[in-house]
């Protein structure tokens, strides 16, 4: 049967080697991952596409977003439209393209 000071040092050097790991995996710098570039370049892409969408229907752009349907992206432009003879604006979706 093991001593309480042999229990004593083989807890001493466990603890000692945790903070060791643990000081070591603090000290590196952990970086978060990026987003593909190709993501963000479809997003900035469908805002301009959804621009030029919303200038045609004469609107405003309430919102632009990139979707996937059939391996090709494609944009889905949502836009405010003024009503005619005081009526309410309308809600116009529509779904174009990519570029």
């Amino acid at each position: 049967m093991k001593n309480s000071s042999t229990i004593a040092r083989q807890a001493g050097a466990i603890l000692l080697a945790m903070a060791a790991f643990s000081a070591s995996a603090v000290a590196q710098p952990r970086t978060a991952p990026e987003a593909p570039q190709i993501i963000v370049n479809a997003r900035a892409n469908c805002y301009a596409v959804g621009q030029r969408v919303a200038a045609q229907y004469g609107g405003t752009l309430m919102g632009a977003s990139a979707v996937q349907r059939g391996g090709q992206t494609l944009c889905r432009i949502v836009v405010s439209v003024p009503g005619r003879n005081g009526q309410r604006p309308r809600r116009v979706e529509v779904v174009v393209p990519a570029g």
